[in-house]
């Protein structure tokens, strides 16, 4: 579910969007949420001051109250 709607929330962000992927790993608690986009849209997903990305995680935040998972959210550029 978290997956989706980050993927789908990139994709309106990007000048790429068919370049989004998203990748996840559960470890216990925690999981780790990777974006890989194209190289040139890396700076939007992150926003200035880190600001996009901060309200991404902001959001993703309301989901670990509600289910009590952490979550770590990276973005890096994708070998496409």
């Amino acid at each position: 579910m978290i997956e989706k709607f980050i993927e789908d929330f990139a994709k309106l962000i990007v000048a790429e969007p068919r370049q989004i992927k998203i990748e996840s790993i559960e470890n216990g608690d925690l999981y780790e949420i990777t974006i890989y986009a194209h190289k040139d849209d890396l700076g939007r997903l992150i926003g200035k001051d880190g600001k996009m990305i901060g309200a991404i995680k902001t959001f993703i935040s309301g989901c670990k109250a509600k289910n009590g998972k952490n979550y770590k959210i990276n973005v890096k550029a994708g070998n496409i």
